[in-house]
């Protein structure tokens, strides 16, 4: 029977896309509350403490997305997200009671399963759409990833009311609470206004048997895809506000700001990476992606900083005596040599400089009266690079990442129903279990980075690594298709036909 669009598709692609939203949003909570905790010292927890918090939920949340879009293919997408968003409001309510770093990673490894609402809405949703609908529907799902720009840029905001501003720590206790009053609610709105649909081609199959396209090399290679544009997306989303916080000062408040100019678009996004996927193929996409996320996570490597080095110096044309010395002329029997006064370079963040900025200045090393030689050091030269990183412009840079990230989310799924049809949840699952392993291992990464170099920026070397893998071996996967389908062709680059 052939598979239609119907008006009962469309809600259940509407109530899946926000009962993901609420998903993502409270995965993403610790991103803000721990750097909430750390920045007022309520706790103190180091780089690589604060990394493990970041990533404890999105571990769980990872892990059993393989088993979350099996048992949807099998028992169906009502009772699956609407089990999970009941099962994990209990967890999130206990983190209010939490005071150790233990309590806490065990309250998180708990409602960071809200992240296996992802895989579970991909296998319910792709039951309600035929095959050329595939690419818009989970785009227009994966919006969900809007959740998390919800929690940069009104988790801060809260956070702030409900402490006076400060004047009350303690009551940072009442957010969790309201994020496990949203987990209930939406459980209930689904549960009443949702229809189960089970997979027809999952019936009688064992988990094993579901666990066989796992086998194939292309589902670990979409994994990959997956690590970066979703995995390290949601590392990103956690990372970015203590990197505000601490690369440029900012509050809290306007690091989850800049941070959801990051993850929002990136969410909404992601319908259009579906769209274009549908229209261009998800491949051209993907190579444009990996190029441009290449590009753009080389450029934010540079940190900011101020380079001191050895400059010009001035030497003595001919010998003599020292007649005169000053900050700005050094005289030897009357031949003048003027130096050069040091600047005073006023440094700001909010002032629009794209590049590095230089300082040079000459201080004198001889005295008056002193015998010198011919090309004899007169003043010592020293040279001051300083390059600040405007926030303005990394922040430009970071919301493409965002962008790019988001059209690819989609591009990474669209390849899915096109080759595994009939195993949808099972490799829509393992897929997302690798991508979501990028949001765990990432912040551990970057924390280790950080401890390791003392560079913010340590991060976008790993983020840039990982892009020209993804590249590479989409591209060598594809020359090799090539030059298998067109053996006459293999090594040949250009056509004997003019045109």
């Amino acid at each position: 029977m052939e598979q239609r669009v119907t008006a009962t598709s469309h809600r259940i692609l509407f109530l899946n896309t926000l009962a993901f939203t609420v998903c993502f949003a409270v995965w993403m909570f610790n991103g803000v509350l721990v750097a909430f905790l750390v920045d007022n010292q309520i706790f103190k927890w180091n780089p690589v403490e604060i990394g493990w918090l970041l990533a404890i939920p999105v571990l769980s949340g990872s892990i059993f997305r393989l088993h979350g879009g099996i048992w949807t293919d099998k028992y169906g997408g009502k009772w699956m997200m609407g089990g999970l968003l009941l099962l994990c409001s209990i967890p999130m309510f206990l983190v209010s009671y939490a005071n150790s770093f233990a309590a806490f990673a065990l309250c998180s490894l708990g409602f960071g399963l809200s992240g296996v609402g992802f895989s579970i809405g991909i296998a319910s949703t792709s039951l309600w759409y035929p095959k050329e609908w595939q690419g818009r529907a989970l785009g227009i799902f994966g919006m969900g990833n809007f959740g998390a720009g919800i929690t940069t840029l009104v988790a801060p905001t809260l956070l702030k009311k409900l402490t006076g501003n400060g004047t009350n720590l303690e009551g940072w206790r009442q957010l969790p609470q309201i994020y496990a009053a949203a987990l209930v609610i939406m459980a209930v709105i689904f549960l009443v206004f949702t229809k189960n649909k089970k997979s027809e081609k999952a019936k009688g199959k064992s988990f094993i048997k579901m666990l066989a396209p796992l086998k194939q090399t292309r589902v670990w290679r979409f994994g990959l895809y997956y690590y970066l544009v979703f995995g390290c997306f949601v590392a990103l989303s956690q990372w970015l506000v203590p990197y505000y916080v601490n690369m440029y000062s900012v509050s809290l408040v306007t690091a989850g700001l800049l941070a959801s100019l990051f993850s929002m678009p990136s969410g909404l996004i992601r319908a259009l990476g579906g769209w274009l996927s549908d229209k261009l193929g998800a491949r051209k996409v993907m190579y444009w992606i990996f190029v441009a996320s290449c590009i753009i996570c080389f450029l934010l490597i540079i940190p900011q900083m101020e380079i001191q080095s050895p400059g010009q110096g001035v030497l003595a044309k001919r010998s003599g005596t020292v007649s005169f010395v000053s900050d700005s002329l050094i005289q030897v029997d009357g031949l003048s040599y003027p130096l050069v006064i040091k600047k005073e370079m006023a440094v700001s963040n909010t002032k629009f400089s794209v590049f590095p900025k230089k300082n040079t200045w000459q201080v004198p090393v001889v005295k008056t009266g002193d015998q010198i030689k011919k090309k004899q050091l007169l003043a010592k030269g020293t040279t001051l690079i300083n390059f600040q990183a405007n926030i303005w412009i990394a922040t430009f840079l970071i919301f493409l990442v965002g962008i790019v990230w988001g059209i690819g989310k989609a591009a990474v799924y669209k390849h899915i129903p096109n080759y595994f049809p009939n195993d949808v949840g099972a490799v829509g699952g393992m897929v997302g279990v690798l991508g979501g392993l990028g949001g765990f291992f990432s912040p551990i990464i970057f924390g280790y980075l950080l401890k390791g170099t003392g560079l913010w920026t340590s991060m976008w070397i790993f983020l840039w690594a990982v892009s020209i893998t993804c590249l590479w071996w989409m591209h060598h996967v594809i020359t090799h298709m090539r030059d298998k389908a067109a053996p006459h062709t293999k090594g040949k680059f250009e056509s004997s036909n003019e045109h």
